[in-house]
Formats: structure tokens, sequence, C-alpha cells
């Protein structure tokens, strides 16, 4: 992969902030978006701007023909069987929330099970709190080792006959470990439980086969992977999402509207209620065109080089606690981490005074904090137009923070 050919693409990287050249190390919140996703978008809007489905005119048709299209590319990136297993969503959050209250409130009664663990992203632990508190379930947290990754053996030991419901994210926001999804999809299929898989922060990043990894629903976010904010997918096996009902009502997704009761649409159509998200979708379909050309296995081998690397040169500045796995294999391309005595905020303000842009909080992943006995971390983020001379900008730049904290307290 040639970074300095990708890096062209995004035409916000070419500008400085605070008197710096950009260095933006935040794609885990969201990613910056290639020309070909913001010409698509824009060609659109300029050229055939046109509701969906409902209509016979040109502008209609070509509208349709593109926003089923994506759906199609979308199938294909994920190796979906057929694209019925393909809903549009507006992101992981509402993919997440609706197999918990259309699957969950229909199959999941007082004294059943859902499996957790800490590490996960709040959009992965809410709506499973809701889904308890409402029908009386247990929710479980599978334990983590040491080093924040999970143990086969604890996921043996916590999925039990009572298991109803496996939701794991694929790659930690936080951790930047990436679980073994296929490994406890098979545990907990023979408990007869289902596995969901938040897959945020793992489809911009690696090969995605759902087929593969036996999942039973994936989640994920376009805005994460140079796609347009407010477009995201859920794939779920055709299987089970016929047998589940809607949880939005309205147009489009219906079949016949009489004066008392309802039919819906069939798959995908009958769980996308209203006006869908359509240049959301078509900002999706070319952001898989761009990400598909560059091949997600070389985006995930950049990736480990940029983490092993970082790993290296950040763990030689004295008082910095970097949290998660070391080995740079075993995790995708974020590092979080803490400058002893130094507000993660306070960090994160001196190096965007460098023109670097980190995030610091507790990444919506509060449960993970209490875990990490830390009440907030600081989290460099690398995709595929990251460089080396980037990772070297944040170590200098977290060297000048302590230098400067060190002086002034």
């Amino acid at each position: 992969m040639n970074v300095a050919e990708v890096r062209k693409q995004f035409p916000i990287l070419d500008q400085e902030v605070n008197g710096h050249p950009l260095v933006y190390l935040d794609s885990a919140a969201t990613s910056q978006k290639p020309v070909q996703v913001i010409e698509a978008i824009d060609d659109y809007y300029r050229q055939y701007n046109s509701n969906v489905h409902r209509g016979v005119h040109t502008l209609g048709t070509k509208a349709t023909d593109k926003y089923e299209g994506a759906r199609e590319k979308v199938r294909k990136f994920i190796n979906a069987a057929s694209i019925e297993e393909v809903i549009f969503t507006r992101g992981t959050t509402t993919a997440l929330n609706t197999v918990a209250a259309s699957y969950g409130r229909e199959n999941l009664t007082a004294g059943d099970e859902i499996v957790i663990t800490y590490m996960e992203h709040h959009s992965n632990i809410i709506p499973w709190q809701q889904l308890a508190r409402q029908t009386g379930t247990v929710l479980k947290y599978l334990p983590l080792q040491a080093d924040g990754t999970i143990s086969l053996d604890d996921a043996r030991a916590t999925i039990t006959a009572n298991t109803k419901i496996v939701s794991i994210m694929h790659v930690s926001n936080v951790l930047g470990v990436i679980n073994p999804i296929k490994e406890i999809a098979a545990i907990a299929h023979e408990h007869g439980a289902v596995m969901v898989v938040d897959g945020a922060q793992s489809a911009p990043h690696m090969k995605i086969d759902v087929r593969d990894l036996n999942c039973d629903f994936y989640a994920f976010s376009g805005h994460k992977m140079c796609a347009p904010t407010g477009i995201g997918v859920l794939y779920g096996k055709k299987e089970l999402l016929e047998n589940m009902e809607p949880i939005e009502f309205g147009g489009e997704m219906i079949d016949f509207v009489g004066l008392q009761e309802s039919t819906w649409k069939e798959l995908p159509w009958k769980f996308e209620a209203g006006t869908p998200i359509i240049a959301g979708a078509i900002g999706l379909g070319a952001a898989i065109d761009f990400l598909t050309e560059i091949g997600p296995e070389n985006i995930l081998e950049h990736e480990h080089k940029l983490a092993a690397y970082a790993l290296e040169k950040m763990s030689a500045i004295e008082g910095l606690s970097i949290y998660g796995p070391r080995g740079a294999e075993q995790r995708a391309g974020v590092i979080t981490f803490n400058l002893e005595e130094v507000h993660p905020h306070d960090v994160a303000t001196v190096l965007d005074a460098e023109g670097i842009a980190v995030r610091a909080g507790h990444h919506c992943a509060q449960p993970l904090m209490k875990w990490l006995d830390v009440s907030a971390t600081a989290r460099a983020s690398f995709y595929l137009y990251n460089t080396e001379q980037d990772i070297d900008r944040l170590v200098d730049g977290l060297i000048k923070t302590k230098e400067y904290f060190t002086n002034v307290f």
C-alpha cells in the first residue's frame, strides 16, 4: 500500500492546525473521507437527488439503483449470503438497539442470560441493560485477562445453558485488542445462544467474513470507514430476521395498511421505515469501493506496523502507561495511554496546540475505565492514511507535554 498516494485522496489532511501540519490520530472516533466519497455524495445531490423505491421517473430510478447497489456492495464486503441480510441503519448503535429490542424482547424471558464483556462500548452495554430490566434476564460479564484480552476458558465458564445472547465487540475502541469472535461464536452456539458482534472498530480495518465468523448479527458504522456519518449496517442471518418484528413503523416498510392492521414488506425493507439514508448509503458504497481497491488485508498489515512502531517509541517515554496487549499483532491501530500526573484532557490540549488530534476521556467505556482503575485516558488511533512520521510527531508532542507540566508544576 502506497500511503503517500492514499493520503492524496484525503483533502482534509492537507492543512495546518494551530500553525502546524495536521496529524489526525482520532480515526477510531471517526475517519476522514476520501475525494471519491465526497464526490459520490455531491453527485447524488447535484445530478439525481430523488427518493427511492417510490417513483418511476428517471431520477428516482437512478437513485434507487445506486441505493440498492450500495446494499450489494455491503453484502460482498462482509460476505453475507443475500442482500436480505443487509439492513441499513443510522449506525452501530441503532443496529445493536434493533437486535435487543426486536430479537431480545421476543426470545428472552426471566432467568435467561446475556453475556458481554467489561470492554464494551456503551452502545453494547445499555441496550442489554434495558433488555435485562424489561425481561428479568441476567446480564453477565465475561472477565478479562490482565492485558485486556479474552480467555476462551473464561468464555466457556461464563457462557452456559442459560445464555441466550452473547454480544462482544470485535475490536476494542480502547484496548485495540482483536477478540476471537469465531471461537466465542462456536461456544455460544454449543449452548444454543446467538452471537452478536459490534463491528464498529473492525469493519474499517480488516477483512470481514460474517459466514466464516458464523456470527448471527454483525453491526457497524459507515463514518469510521471513510463513509458519511448517519449510515450503518445491521447484518443478520435471514432465518433470524424473518422471525423478528420491526421496531420502527411507517412508510416504506409496509406491504398493506388497513384501518386496524398492517403487514410488512419482505427483508430487508421491513426494518427500514421512512425515507432511508440515501446519500449516506451511496457514500458508503463509494467508501467500500475505495477500501476494497486498497485491500482490507493491506490496511490491517499497515496498522500492525504502525502499532508496533508506536508501542516501541511510546514505551520509551518515562511515566507513560499503555493499556492493552503489547503485541502489535494482537491489536488494531489503537493505542490508549496516560501520562503520569497529567490529566488526559490536558495531554490532548497540548497536543492539539501542536496540530495533533487525539481523543481524551472515557471513550464511551466507563465500565472498562473502572476495570483499568482510571477515570479517563488519552487515545491515539491510526488508519490507512497515517505514517510513522505522524507517530514521531505524537512522541515529540508527548515529550513536550511532559516537560511543560514538569516545569509548570
